[in-house]
């Protein structure tokens, strides 16, 4: 399981990563829509047909350079090209109202969509405008579709409201050229005052994101692992075979520190295979004149802080599992009581997000300060705003001692709980067997 782990780790964060984008480029025919314009000489038909149409998929051009305008490009271009893909293409057409009410061309109309010769239809109000409370209406036969009818109802309304500044006077060119976005340039100021090159940030809390994530899967993989091997030899009544030339504390210490060199041997395999396949990425890009990347610059500490969150964060939930194994006489009960340990990790992961937007605030540093979810919050802090030194000691330091106490206190009660058969151990007799010398 661990050769594959190994080879199937970077293989999948491929998977998870690049599949998606090639399944939002995937076409998956055209959106097949009528348009009712009931203004006079439908004269909105043919802008809002062009504003729709607009938002076809981008071409399969520069596919490498297309990732990296993406990377560097800002939160609101990220989105719009998102839409685009998901949205698909469009096939407009125009439905007509002479010598017919409205209502036969949408029961016209309603045949077509049952018959599936149509996907949907926009009834525009003759009124829509000059009167600012009329409303359009979209009919479809797939109402769970909100991407494409979110596309229609953005694009839609972007051209009603240049039509109407037409209508008032104003030029259509001016409308355009007035209304360009415009772009906001972020740059980093550090603790010394000084302005670092411009950055979005979003590769930053891409970063801290992943870090967060990976903290938060690897420790409670391998949390598991630990779980499993204790109940395992408790079923087996392998521990009362150990018990007799190893001590218990030993046994347990022993059994920690060989899992954790496990994760952070696979880790360090995992960490090198990113690293190659990044520098070729670069490289790749490079060699297509592809020259500006914005990568997020890290501390030079952060490595060293990382495997020091990450054994933190792995020797106390690796012991809380170590504890509860100890405890149950199957894997099932084992199971059920780790749920809380399961909520409490993913809780840390939940902060992160908190963390990421205010990392100076007072709730960042006393989150940091908890070591059921430090391992997760500070590295966030270290990212993301680097926190004072004394804090980042501060947090080691309490996190180290809380993994010490729980290994004292788990140790007391595997010595006991290993050798019990029978039942679930309860509060009071935990308890009693703490007291034990």
């Amino acid at each position: 399981m661990f050769i594959l782990l190994t080879v199937l780790g970077p293989v999948m964060l491929l998977v998870f990563t690049v599949v998606p984008g090639l399944l939002l480029n995937h076409k998956t025919g055209d959106t097949r829509i009528a348009i009712v314009d009931q203004t006079e000489g439908q004269k909105l038909f043919e802008p809002i047909r062009r504003s729709i149409q607009a938002s076809e998929p981008i071409t399969e051009q520069g596919a490498q350079t297309q990732i990296v305008n993406q990377l560097n490009s800002n939160a609101q271009e990220r989105l719009e090209n998102t839409g685009k893909r998901l949205a698909g293409s469009f096939s407009i057409e125009r439905a007509e109202l002479t010598g017919h009410s409205l209502d036969e061309v949408k029961r016209n109309l309603n045949h077509r969509i049952g018959k599936d010769e149509l996907d949907g239809y926009l009834v525009i109000p003759a009124d829509i405008l000059t009167n600012t409370t009329s409303k359009a209406a979209y009919y479809s036969r797939n109402v769970g579709d909100v991407m494409t009818a979110g596309q229609i109802q953005e694009r839609f309304d972007r051209t009603i409201r240049v039509q109407r500044l037409v209508a008032n006077g104003v030029k259509e060119e001016e409308i355009e050229k007035l209304s360009k976005p415009v772009e906001l340039a972020t740059y980093p100021v550090n603790e010394q005052g000084e302005e670092g090159s411009e950055d979005s940030g979003m590769g930053g809390f891409l970063l801290v994101f992943m870090i967060a994530f990976l903290i938060y899967i690897t420790v409670l993989l391998y949390g598991q692992v630990v779980l499993g091997a204790i109940v395992e030899e408790k079923e087996t009544r392998i521990a009362e075979i150990l018990f007799s030339s190893v001590r218990s504390i030993t046994l347990m210490v022993g059994k920690l520190i060989g899992v954790s060199l496990v994760a952070l041997t696979q880790l360090a395999i995992w960490g090198a295979v990113f690293l190659a396949l990044s520098l070729y990425g670069i490289n790749a890009l490079a060699s297509r004149g592809v020259e500006k990347i914005n990568l997020p610059q890290l501390p030079p500490m952060f490595f060293v802080f990382f495997v020091l969150y990450f054994i933190l964060g792995y020797f106390v939930y690796a012991t809380i599992y170590a504890l509860i194994g100890s405890m149950v006489t199957n894997a099932q009960e084992g199971g059920q009581l780790a749920m809380p340990v399961v909520f409490t990790l993913l809780a840390g992961l939940y902060m992160a997000f908190v963390v990421i937007r205010s990392p100076n605030s007072t709730f960042a540093f006393w989150v940091s300060m908890i070591p059921l979810f430090s391992p997760i919050t500070m590295m966030v802090r270290i990212v993301g705003l680097t926190p004072p030194t004394w804090q980042i000691l501060l947090s080691l330091g309490i996190g180290y001692l809380t993994a010490f106490a729980l290994i004292w206190l788990a140790a007391r009660i595997y010595r006991v709980g290993m050798l019990m058969y029978g039942k679930r151990a309860t509060i009071p007799e935990v308890l009693r067997w703490v007291r034990q010398q």
